[in-house]
């Protein structure tokens, strides 16, 4: 016997949409399962049932935006905690790029759920991706996510003379937090005060928690790049949005 899901975890996992967003589509009846409108929540499928939505799903979800911002020190990436304000403030008419090519009008509907894909520290700074889309969501920060975010971060080393090679081996592979071995990274000088870190995962202050490990002090930490998509000359404290022919 095959069992049953629960049809708003199954349109997920087929990739249709954010399970948030398949509740809403099911409470419309905009889904269907084997031709069959299905709008109860909770309702549950075998896998092999097929599942498909009405063209009014697939028209809202494309309307759905996601920008690119340049985080300043001082913002946090989620809800404001201790007075900070959260990062999506800073997305206005007046703080988009000039040289965003985007064929988009920026219009306030669009800060409507509106949500960090992935966190950055409050005292980092550079690439955060904000997103009404649940796919993108679930692509940068689902479970099984698999995608790179590099990072520039300047370091000072608590001893004399330099990291010992065998320190920065442990960096790329060898290092464990909170009780658990961290993924393999990619780390590597940049120059003779900063490294580059490649990760494939996102813990909470993972890389100043790893630098500490090995007796480096993080002085400043910059994100460049999550997958395919650059940071590049995106000033600070302004965003663009993600072109229709960028991917992750």
């Amino acid at each position: 016997m095959t069992e049953l899901v629960r049809l708003s975890k199954r349109m997920s996992e087929l990739g249709l949409c954010s399970r948030r967003e398949a509740d809403e589509w099911i409470e419309r009846g905009w889904v269907r399962v084997d031709g069959k409108v299905v709008s109860e929540l909770g309702s549950k499928v075998l896998p092999h049932q097929r599942i498909t939505v009405e063209r009014q799903a697939a028209a809202q979800q494309a309307r759905r935006v996601t920008v690119l911002l340049n985080k300043p020190v001082g913002f946090v990436s989620g809800q404001a905690e201790d007075g900070y304000r959260p990062a999506v403030t800073l997305i206005t008419a007046d703080t988009r790029w000039k040289e965003d090519r985007a064929p988009l009008e920026f219009h306030p509907s669009q800060l409507r759920s509106l949500v960090p894909a992935g966190r950055l520290d409050i005292d980092s700074v550079g690439l955060l991706v904000l997103t009404q889309d649940g796919r993108i969501a679930k692509q940068l920060i689902g479970e099984d996510t698999s995608i790179e975010k590099e990072y520039l971060v300047r370091v000072q080393y608590s001893k004399p003379g330099r990291l010992p090679d065998s320190e920065l081996k442990r960096l790329n592979h060898g290092l464990s937090l909170d009780g658990k071995k961290l993924l393999p990274a990619k780390v590597r000088w940049q120059n003779e005060d900063q490294l580059t870190f490649v990760l494939r995962e996102g813990k909470k202050r993972q890389i100043r928690r790893m630098c500490e490990a090995v007796g480096l002090t993080v002085l400043g930490l910059k994100r460049v790049r999550i997958g395919r998509v650059m940071l590049g000359d995106l000033p600070p404290g302004q965003w663009r949005y993600l072109g229709p022919d960028e991917r992750f």
